[in-house]
């Protein structure tokens, strides 16, 4: 099977699809700063048994680039990915997704638990743990460092765009523990992506977009909270864990352990916010590519969790989840 490339009409945006494969609809949401090409390894292992979707998020490589910060709330986010399962003719899907995709897809199962069949999380934190590490986790928050200088204006996406995506291509490069398996022209492919206009100021937006949101008043520490908000921090802010809405899908969280950028602390303590099946896998000798450092390891996992969904190859036994 071949890997056929089309633009989905979606929420009012465009999106470039990688689409692959037939059977129920496994949607794969890549994170900052990449695009569908991140999912490479991942298509070619689901496709015989699912129809895989793999967008380059709004924003990215060749998916429509609205203009304005309020474009890239997760709101927005989240309706993108109801819009491509509809468009796809289905109800329901597996989500996947790593870094911000992982993001959306944690609060797309939070927000429609009807249309998320299976949830699967990639070196992502689920927010309710990220918000309360970020409140009282040191080491956390000054890993997070980035955040905070990507609300300055225009510098943060001249810096990682300069030299067609230099300082993008070496950060991935240094952080993985399995350089070998990300290569040169790997790096090429998500150097050009984030190298055309407008691609690398819409993905800093979405960090613009998460410090506008009321919900980050719960997120800082109370210093931060009282410096941005004042006295009077936005109503109904999610202090707790009982204050998330829990997440009813079947829940796979895959962590590459070695995560420079978020301690594997961020998954512990997660139980409460799930009344269905979860589970976690940790990947050693990766870092937070994990879906691209360790790719037979990452594709185990899904084929072992996600197999049930789809009938069995001829002569094959179902893959239990």
């Amino acid at each position: 099977m071949a890997v056929e490339h089309r633009f989905v009409e979606t929420n009012g945006v465009r999106l470039h699809c990688a689409v692959d494969g037939d059977g129920p609809l496994v949607i794969l949401l890549h994170g900052f700063p990449e695009c569908w090409y991140s999912w490479r390894h991942q298509i070619a292992a689901l496709a015989p048994r699912f129809r895989v979707v793999a967008p380059d998020l709004r924003g990215y490589n060749e998916s429509d680039k609205p203009e304005g910060i309020a474009a890239y709330a997760l709101p927005e986010l989240v309706a993108d990915v109801r819009g491509l399962i509809e468009a796809f003719g289905e109800r329901e899907a597996a989500i996947v997704g790593h870094d911000w995709g992982g993001a959306i897809a944690w609060t797309f199962a939070m927000d429609h638990p009807e249309a998320t069949r299976r949830l699967v999380v990639l070196n992502c934190p689920h927010p309710a743990i990220f918000a309360q590490h970020l409140r009282a986790n040191g080491r956390q928050l000054a890993r997070s460092w980035y955040m905070f200088f990507f609300q300055l204006p225009w510098l943060p996406e001249a810096v990682l765009r300069a030299g067609h995506g230099w300082a993008v291509g070496s950060a991935i490069r240094r952080s993985a523990v399995r350089q070998d398996a990300i290569t040169t022209q790997d790096l090429g492919h998500l150097r050009d992506a984030v190298s055309r206009p407008g691609a690398m100021r819409s993905a800093v937006n979405y960090y613009r977009a998460a410090f506008r949101s009321p919900d980050a008043a719960g997120v800082w520490p109370d210093w931060l909270s009282r410096f941005v908000y004042g006295d009077r921090p936005p109503a109904a802010v999610r202090r707790t864990l009982e204050d998330w809405p829990k997440i009813t899908a079947p829940t796979l969280l895959v962590w590459g352990e070695a995560d420079v950028a978020l301690g594997k602390e961020l998954t512990l303590g997660m139980e409460p916010l799930f009344r269905g099946p979860f589970d976690i896998k940790y990947v050693p000798l990766s870092g937070h590519w994990v879906q691209q450092e360790q790719p037979e390891l990452v594709n185990g996992y899904l084929l072992d969790f996600l197999g049930d969904l789809a009938p069995a190859q001829p002569g094959e036994p179902l893959v239990p989840a």
